[in-house]
């Protein structure tokens, strides 16, 4: 495996599960501020994985599950 594929599946690692995070985020209502999305995950107790992803994600509106989703997947890559 070379360099740069042990870094891709490292980054890999580093995500959260996308259905986990979808079930931290049940009841959101969107659009939805980044602070509201951590807040949320917190409540539902996620685990700090999904909320550390949550907290890297930009400041922004979010217009859906799939934008955060989206978002999360390509945090610091």
């Amino acid at each position: 495996m070379s360099e740069r594929d042990k870094g891709k599946d490292e980054s890999a690692r580093n995500r959260p599960n996308p259905i986990a995070l979808q079930k931290a985020l049940k009841g959101v209502d969107y659009p939805a501020t980044r602070g509201a999305l951590v807040s949320a995950a917190r409540e539902s107790g996620a685990d700090d994985e999904i909320v550390d992803a949550l907290e890297a994600i930009p400041e922004k509106r979010y217009e859906d599950p799939a934008q955060v989703s989206e978002a999360v997947a390509h945090r610091r890559e």
